[in-house]
């Protein structure tokens, strides 16, 4: 009998345990997993390394890779900046002239990813979609931003995270911002993504 009762408490410490370790949040500096695409974004404040979710997000990926093969990136600006929110960039360049892209791609909020801190996600209009290069990164947990809980009901599509270079998001983050061109929340000083590439 009390080995049947200590079985059963070892049953329940395990799967609380895994159950935990289910739910809490990847770290998003850790290591990434291998098997997923890495980019480097060399910004003038900064290197960010992000890995990218082929497996959960492959239209969103395969789209931003052909924008990152094509040098697209390369001379654009940090556009949009709010403290506590995100980073925005990919679409502008200096002086908020905008590059012309690619036609919209499908919305794939729906892969169950978060829009947690450190992830990287398509930015869009009220069109769901209507992403085509503009992505941001999430300084803080944007839950609200998510499939489940957006307004919408279908929310911002998360294709990645930055595994190194977090201090450097944190630190474009704080730039001052002021209205330019009629946009909101654009940084004094320009921001430049220098380029980004494919690491592997």
């Amino acid at each position: 009998m009390r080995l049947l009762l200590g079985l059963a408490i070892a049953v329940v410490v395990l799967a609380s345990l895994l159950a935990w370790l289910w739910f809490v949040p990847s770290d998003p500096n850790s290591q990434p997993s291998g098997t997923n695409p890495v980019v480097v974004i060399e910004t003038s404040l900064g290197t960010i390394r992000v890995e990218l979710y082929m497996d959960k997000a492959p239209i969103t990926v395969k789209n931003f890779l052909q924008y990152v093969d094509e040098g697209f990136y390369d001379g654009l600006v940090f556009h949009r900046v709010i403290k506590d929110f995100m980073i925005q960039g990919g679409g502008f360049e200096p002086g908020m002239k905008p590059r012309k892209t690619r036609p919209p791609i499908k919305n794939e909020s729906a892969n169950g990813l978060s829009n947690r801190r450190g992830t990287i996600a398509m930015a869009r209009t009220p069109d769901p979609d209507s992403a085509t290069s503009q992505f941001f990164i999430n300084v803080r947990d944007n839950t609200f931003l998510d499939r489940e809980q957006a307004k919408d009901g279908i929310g911002y599509c998360v294709f990645g995270r930055v595994i190194e270079g977090m201090e450097v998001v944190d630190k474009i983050s704080l730039v001052k911002t002021t209205r330019r061109a009629g946009h909101d929340d654009v940084p004094v000083e320009d921001v430049l993504i220098k380029s980004i590439r494919r690491e592997k």
